[in-house]
């Protein structure tokens, strides 16, 4: 490379807010496209018929680990990034990882075959939290230092503070429609389906029951 290259380059890096481009990345890019692996993940549980496999218990655990990745998102849109929000984010993302490897193990344990499409989606879903949570603490490293110091010295450490300027009411509104018509609708649908199977299961197995009793009378 010759110096004019690197100077042009450097030049260039130099004009570029890094900051602005990784907070758009993650709000335009990051997750937006955290849906469609999500979306991706109930098409298979339906393909491989959880509601006669796994059933209401998976689809269950499905519905926990979403409360356990919407929670932290939900407030990161909402409050400043701080150690109090650190924490939450952190404590989500470990506590949605050991929900990650107990669904694994209750689909593997039932009649539901997890196919290697499945488990490559799931690889996708258990790595985006990380990248996002590793990209916000990049952009704010001085909060990071704080929360390794316990907050000592900043009275807001350990509250949550709502974020200056709020984001936008449309980004928001786009958000939450994104939230409705790829999370809950497909999985708040797989649920109910599991339900229905349930108790269909169940009204089967106590007419058999009922069969067989009316049969040894005879």
């Amino acid at each position: 490379m010759s110096r004019d290259q690197a100077a042009r380059i450097s030049a260039y890096g130099s004009a570029v807010d890094v900051r602005e481009v990784t907070t758009r990345y993650l709000l335009y890019g990051l997750l937006p496209g955290w849906f469609v692996p999500g979306l991706a993940d109930w098409v298979m549980h339906r393909r491989t018929r959880i509601e006669d496999t796994a059933g209401t218990k998976e689809s269950l655990i499905h519905s926990l680990m979403m409360a356990e990745v919407g929670i932290p998102i939900a407030a990161t849109l909402r409050y400043e990034v701080n150690p109090a929000l650190l924490a939450v984010q952190l404590g989500g993302a470990a506590v949605h990882e050991a929900t990650a490897l107990w669904d694994v193990r209750t689909a593997v344990r039932s009649e539901r075959e997890v196919r290697p499409v499945e488990q490559h989606i799931h690889s996708f879903l258990e790595s985006l939290p990380f990248g996002a949570l590793a990209a916000l603490m990049c952009l704010h490293a001085d909060q990071v230092r704080s929360l390794l110091r316990g907050g000592r010295g900043d009275p807001d450490a350990w509250r949550l503070v709502p974020r200056r300027p709020q984001l936008s009411r449309g980004y928001i509104a786009g958000i939450t429609a994104a939230i409705g018509a790829c999370v809950l609708l497909p999985y708040g649908e797989e649920l109910l389906r599991c339900r229905r199977a349930a108790k269909r299961s169940k009204k089967r197995a106590t007419s058999d029951e009922a069969h067989w009793r009316a049969t040894k009378e005879r």
